[in-house]
């Protein structure tokens, strides 16, 4: 098996639908709130505590946490040869459409705040991403997969730490992270396509993890803004909201550093 080829299907799959999927502007109308004058920064590990007993803020990473089992779950029940199917040819783009498709639907649902068909539609997201990672498992072995799950954990708990922490706004950062992840999706085709060098695929990755990092600070900030305005007609949908933006922060910062720590078969 080609895996180069395949992994990078792969990547540029999720990339392709990973940023802001949920596109819910901190201006929207609907939810009508103005983070300066809302909102006061509590600080230090007082902070966190305080920051971790609003609804949103649990709720948006249990659910992430969900998804990720979910993830998990269909990864080891699908067979990796399925997945291969999936990833390649004419499988690779009708995923990528699912996808899309998953994205948009969700999008709609939280706009209209419609928990139930946005938790649906997160639910067949997170199963159809742990389907394909299932062909991870012909190119790494178990045991580097375990190990590198656990030090994205470790990375992603960190930085989520930080943006519940920081009393710096960190929208300039988030907007910087979000045009550099532009750039890599752009380089991983034109690389994918034309160049296929290792040496730039790895070069990618090691980027990606710094972009996925600042993401997740940054995302991570921004649902605690949200939780500041949240109330009982809205916290489920800002929750799906926020647990899909760290979902996805995650999922891609495990595939980077799998490029780059991950021991091949």
């Amino acid at each position: 098996m080609d895996n180069y080829t395949s992994n990078n299907n792969y990547n540029y799959a999720n990339e392709s639908t990973s940023y802001d999927a949920f596109n819910v502007s901190p201006d929207s109308a609907q939810y009508n709130y103005n983070y300066e004058e809302t909102y006061s920064q509590p600080t230090g590990m007082a902070g966190i505590r305080t920051i971790a007993t609003e609804k949103v803020i649990t709720k948006s990473f249990v659910f992430m946490t969900v998804a990720l089992l979910i993830t998990a779950i269909a990864s080891l029940i699908t067979s990796p040869y399925i997945a291969f199917q999936m990833v390649t040819g004419g499988g690779f783009y009708a995923m990528i459409i699912a996808e899309f498709v998953i994205v948009f639907a969700g999008n709609y649902a939280v706009k209209k705040n419609n928990a139930v068909l946005a938790a649906i539609l997160y639910t067949a997201y997170s199963f159809l991403t742990g389907m394909t990672f299932s062909i991870l498992y012909l190119a790494y072995t178990t045991g580097s997969l375990v190990g590198v799950f656990f030090i994205t954990a470790g990375m992603f708990a960190a930085m989520a730490i930080m943006g519940l922490a920081t009393k710096k706004d960190l929208s300039g950062i988030g907007s910087a992270c979000l045009m550099a992840l532009i750039g890599i999706i752009i380089a991983s085709v034109v690389n994918l396509i034309f160049l296929q060098s290792s040496m730039l695929d790895f070069g990618i990755s090691i980027l990606g993890v710094v972009i996925f990092a600042g993401l997740t600070a940054y995302d991570t900030q921004k649902i605690k803004k949200m939780a500041a305005i949240s109330d009982t007609q809205n916290e489920n949908s800002l929750a799906l909201f926020g647990a899909f933006q760290l979902y996805l922060d995650f999922i891609n910062m495990f595939l980077k550093l799998l490029r780059i720590l991950g021991n091949r078969k």
